[in-house]
């Protein structure tokens, strides 16, 4: 099919995000509280990690994302440009495990949210805390809003994105403040000497240190909504730079901040946050503060579900448009100017994953199936995202593509960095946690669910070619006619 005929059918998106609203995305995207929690629990040493996921991995993916969108700007982010460095099929299963494994990001995610939550009800919150019936209703019913929101519009669905990242930036601010307060009043909790602050390479520390990588994934999602950014070459860079500043400050001195409120060994990754948010309110005096920061950390939960739902259904929207997917996913509403089908499908395949997830596991041991499962089918798009930016190293870059300084051997570098830090991520996201009561299970959900999403994938990929001959058949019928 000629290039400008699937241009002139293609539906039309609204441009709807300006500067701030893609500032705002990127960060509720990218500062999640609960990565923070993550890191303190894992001492003082965890500040080198962060440093270390910085320039291994945030560095590499920021200047591969700034590249490759800039060569190719439209809707599908990833998809397309996988699409253009290796072609159709490495383009569908980079979106496909990209798309498919949000489906476990939004349970951990929401199951975080109604964690948080419990704070704000004070003493009667606390016999919901193992409670997996409540989780579990409170997944499905914020997906269901979300999914709707989106549905209605990008316009809509934006200020619950933009209200998660006030939600996100806001609590890390109050934390990052009320510890100076702390640590004048009662000192640290934790000593930072040099011995404390070093790593130490063993398996569990490798485990925690994929997930502080994992924690600053989502610099190229927004690019997936490439045909809804104004003048996206321009304002995409911006937005991300900026956003990646704030975040990076977030996550380290938040790591630092908890830690002085709170040794290491009393602070867990699911509501470690409020924990310590509590704990400190109480030891300053102003426990009423608490349960405001539990809603916004909360809405902030929310928002990153519904920035990562709206962007990441843009791309089974784009593979329906290739007739990879069923017509019916390329589906613009004629009112509200969204993929209304993409993302309805989208949200309620996500409400049934917050049902599996609880499946014969503790409300922890499910939060740390989900999060495992997300890393491993999360980083495999990456794979492809840093193998397209070498490939395209062969492409000549024009004045409108944006690279840092050093051009292609910088570029090259870079993705070489990031594509080693992505594999072994992978590796290392395979072993469960110390303190999950069923190892064998924990793996097995892990890789083999893993597994299935990827076998699924190549199934619908060849299913789709088989479409998209039978549609080129029909209109080459049609033309002869």
């Amino acid at each position: 099919m000629e290039a400008g005929m699937e241009e002139a059918k293609a539906p039309r998106l609204k441009r709807e995000l300006g500067f701030r609203d893609l500032t705002l995305f990127y960060i509720v995207s990218l500062l999640t509280v609960r990565w923070i929690a993550s890191a303190a629990a894992s001492g003082p040493s965890s500040i080198a990690v962060w440093l270390l996921a910085l320039f291994a991995f945030f560095v590499p993916l920021t200047a591969s994302v700034l590249e490759l969108s800039s060569r190719y700007p439209q809707a599908g982010g990833l998809y397309i440009w996988t699409q253009h460095a290796y072609g159709d099929f490495a383009g569908f299963m980079s979106g496909w495990t990209y798309w498919m494994s949000n489906l476990a990001y939004f349970p951990a995610i929401l199951y975080f949210a109604a964690g948080s939550l419990l704070y704000a009800a004070g003493e009667r919150g606390k016999s919901l805390e193992n409670a997996s019936a409540y989780y579990m209703a409170f997944a499905v019913g914020m997906l269901a809003l979300i999914t709707l929101l989106n549905m209605l519009g990008v316009k809509q669905g934006k200020w619950l994105n933009n209200a998660g990242a006030i939600g996100s930036s806001l609590p890390v601010l109050i934390l990052i403040t009320l510890s100076v307060l702390f640590w004048r009043q009662h000192g640290s909790a934790t000593r930072f000497t040099l011995a404390a602050m070093t790593p130490h390479l063993s398996v569990k520390n490798a485990v925690f240190w994929s997930t502080i990588f994992y924690a600053f994934a989502g610099a190229e999602c927004a690019s997936c909504m490439g045909d809804e950014i104004k003048d996206s070459r321009r304002t995409l860079p911006r937005a991300l730079l900026f956003a990646g500043v704030v975040v990076t400050l977030g996550y380290m001195l938040g790591t630092v901040a908890m830690l002085v409120v709170m040794p290491s060994d009393q602070i867990s990754g699911l509501g470690g946050f409020m924990t310590v948010m509590a704990e400190m309110c109480r030891g300053l005096g102003v426990s009423w503060l608490t349960p405001p920061v539990a809603i916004m950390v909360t809405v902030a939960s929310l928002g990153a579900a519904g920035a990562y739902l709206s962007a990441t259904a843009r791309i089974p929207f784009v593979a329906g448009i290739d007739n990879y997917l069923p017509a019916a996913f390329s589906r613009i509403h004629p009112r509200w100017k969204t993929p209304y089908v993409s993302v309805l499908v989208y949200g309620l395949t996500g409400m049934i994953f917050a049902f599996l997830g609880q499946a014969a596991t503790s409300v922890k041991g499910a939060y740390d199936v989900l999060v495992s499962m997300s890393v491993i089918s999360y980083f495999i798009p990456y794979v492809f995202l840093f193998a397209s930016t070498l490939r395209l190293q062969r492409v000549p870059a024009g004045p409108e593509v944006i690279r840092l300084p050093g051009g292609g051997a910088m570029a090259t570098a870079l993705a070489l960095i990031g594509l080693a830090s992505t594999v072994g991520t992978i590796v290392l996201s395979t072993i469960p946690a110390d303190d999950e009561p069923n190892k064998p299970l924990a793996v097995f959900k892990t890789v083999g669910m893993t597994a299935i999403l990827i076998a699924a994938g190549v199934a619908t990929y060849a299913l789709g070619k088989r479409r998209q001959r039978r549609v080129m058949l029909e209109t080459n019928r049609e033309t002869i006619v």
